[in-house]
């Protein structure tokens, strides 16, 4: 359950083979980036409003011909979650076996593009190791099934992608912004494991550093990453760093560019093999602004 106030996310990614495409799908109960679930927060007693109120779908599509971005809010009415599944409105997240599929029908904020298709994500394996990412254990985050192969069949616009993919899962019982200013985050897929760094800048002042690494048979063991590498900053002038054993990293291609927040494809190394990674970076110092809460709504379909 996802208490009042807090929320609980779902996120997929994947990039193509050929380095071409990518895709991101995050299914929220408790919608972190919502103006109108913060609104409801600051008007319900200690901030405890109702998070199946507040449901979305968010689902990015990059490259060549494709890019696409929706972001669909749902009320209770419109929800339905059981062990194996989540559906907010007319999209759907869950696991058929060992397989985690997601279909989703949506359609964008401003001009009402269609954004269909059907994803499945097969995990080599599924490491079940939560992570705290503060000191309270307020926010946690499961690394689900961090090494995986995708297949994504997406009828409008017509795409068929195959590539490494991942899906991991956050919790929280506070805003995301009560815990942490700012945080970045990466995955980077070799054939036999995945590396995952996690950086943040928490509220009370501590920071958080954490690197794994998850092999596809399952393992998991920490990663020493302990030289910081700058990015650069985006258009909206947000700082973009990542970890390295010491081999360089650049930006590819900077996927997504936000006043609060910014996804960039990254060319590193682990080790001496070469990887792209998939970066987030996010201020939540941003987001809180007042004239970042006034544009949120122009990019979120509240559908009930």
């Amino acid at each position: 359950m996802v208490p009042p106030g807090g929320y609980g996310w779902w996120y997929l990614d994947a990039l193509s083979d050929d380095g071409q495409h990518g895709l991101t799908i995050i299914a929220f109960v408790g919608s972190v980036f919502s103006p109108y679930y913060a609104r409801a927060r600051a008007k319900a007693p200690d901030g405890a409003a109702d998070p199946m109120a507040h449901c979305a779908i968010n689902v990015a599509l990059y490259g060549p011909g494709i890019d696409a971005w929706v972001f669909s809010e749902y009320g209770a009415s419109e929800v339905e979650r059981r062990p194996e599944l989540l559906q907010v409105g007319s999209s759907a997240i869950g696991w058929e076996g060992d397989c985690l599929v997601v279909r989703f029908d949506e359609r964008t904020a401003v001009f009402g593009q269609r954004v269909a298709g059907t994803v499945r994500l097969y995990p080599s394996a599924f490491p079940n190791r939560p992570e705290p990412l503060d000191a309270h254990g307020r926010h946690t985050w499961f690394p689900a099934a961090p090494h995986a192969h995708v297949v994504a069949e997406l009828t409008a616009p017509q795409l068929t992608l195959r590539g490494t993919g991942y899906h991991d899962a956050n919790f929280g019982e506070e805003p995301l912004e009560a815990g942490f200013h700012d945080w970045s985050w990466s995955r980077a897929a070799l054939p036999d494991r995945t590396v995952v760094l996690y950086d943040a800048h928490r509220c009370d002042g501590s920071t958080l550093q954490l690197g794994r690494v998850f092999h596809a048979d399952g393992h998991v063991e920490p990663l020493a990453a302990s030289q910081t590498m700058t990015l650069g900053r985006t258009r909206w002038w947000i700082a973009r760093s990542t970890r390295t054993d010491g081999a360089p990293a650049k930006v590819v291609r900077t996927l997504e560019d936000t006043p609060f927040y910014a996804r960039t494809q990254v060319a590193t190394a682990v080790g001496e093999v070469p990887v792209r990674a998939v970066h987030e970076s996010l201020s939540l110092s941003r987001f809180c602004s007042p004239l970042v809460q006034t544009m949120l709504p122009f990019r979120i379909r509240r559908v009930s």
